[in-house]
């Protein structure tokens, strides 16, 4: 689709996106795409699918398989149809409007590309954040957790998580958002949304995810010395504990290192992009953009991948077992 805007920035075209061309008072995309572009656009296509794919099967393993019927399964499954959502809908619509098509030109589908973009990341950050309180209490509480955590627990937070996205994406409808530079007419609203809004919908889940995991790290720290203490020192009860403690520390650190790689390097230039003298250029803005979409794509490998029992319900599913009998009630542990 060809998006035609007013050239009011004394910014280059050729620097604002690889697949667009300027006319004389215009910009629109290029009718022959250089070979950068046609690479970025079959890269993130390529990125869409394996995020909807990847969200797929753990959406179908979840709803299939009766063994992964839990809370903290329920919790991971809203979590991948939020990414999910986020390849089907915010990738094609990013791809399509791009932050250099609306920067001068912000019409109706550039505000509904902002609005997806925004509610269904916040959905996939407090799903993160969910799931951090349900893992605090199966490791820090193991002896009240099913109480604690219960399927009714599950659903509310489920449904506290979509609500709070979709008012935040009605919020960016009515109150403006801008991912490029403010220039003259930067208002006091869009100065407000690009402020407020990250900080709701991520810097507030993350600051509490650390907490959490610090804490369980802690926790997890003390139960492994307690086992030290309490179990015969041999040399391979030793090497058992030591391999117990490097998972734990490694699971922990990929967790909240991949989160953080992907989604801070964006919400901070979105913060302080109105605010400076010189704005980021437009391409970085992009390439952070696309990063920190990039972590629903992760989210499967982090979340499933991880656990021994989805790669199995992964395995009959992608080999085609599933469609050759029942395999419910399949023992996957």
């Amino acid at each position: 689709m060809d998006a035609e805007l007013t050239l009011n920035s004394t910014l280059p075209v050729d620097d604002l996106h690889p697949c667009y061309e300027s006319t004389n008072t215009s910009y629109v995309f290029a009718s022959d795409p250089s070979l950068t572009c046609v690479l970025v656009y079959i890269f993130l296509g390529l990125l869409s699918v394996a995020t909807i794919c990847g969200n797929l099967l753990v959406i179908i393993s979840i709803i299939y398989f009766k063994q992964l019927h839990t809370p903290t399964n329920y919790l991971i499954l809203s979590l991948a149809v939020a990414d999910l959502l986020v390849g089907v809908l915010v990738f094609p619509f990013s791809m399509t409007f791009t932050v250099s098509s609306c920067l001068f030109h912000q019409d109706f589908m550039c505000q509904i590309r902002d609005c997806f973009d925004a509610s269904l990341c916040t959905a996939s950050i407090l799903h993160l954040c969910c799931i951090s309180i349900d893992r605090y209490y199966a490791v820090c509480q193991p002896l009240t957790y099913k109480v604690k955590i219960n399927v009714c627990v599950a659903a509310v937070m489920i449904l506290v998580t979509w609500g709070t996205s979709a008012l935040i994406g009605i919020c960016i409808i009515i109150a403006g958002f801008s991912q490029g530079t403010c220039e003259e007419t930067c208002s006091v609203d869009v100065a407000m949304a690009n402020t407020m809004g990250p900080i709701f919908s991520f810097y507030l889940p993350a600051i509490i995810m650390l907490a959490i995991y610090f804490k369980i790290f802690l926790v997890a720290q003390q139960q492994l010395k307690s086992i030290q203490n309490t179990t015969f020192q041999s040399s391979s009860s030793r090497a058992a504990v030591s391999k117990m403690e490097k998972k734990a520390t490694k699971t922990l650190a990929t967790v909240m290192g991949v989160f953080l790689l992907c989604m801070i390097p964006y919400f901070l230039c979105i913060v302080f992009q109105p605010l400076a003298y010189y704005p980021p250029p437009i391409p970085l803005i992009e390439t952070l953009n696309w990063l920190a979409l990039s972590n629903s794509m992760l989210n499967p490998l982090i979340y499933a991948f991880f656990y021994s029992w989805f790669r199995s319900a992964f395995r009959i599913i992608i080999s085609g077992k599933i469609f050759k009998g029942d395999f419910v009630n399949s023992n996957l542990f």
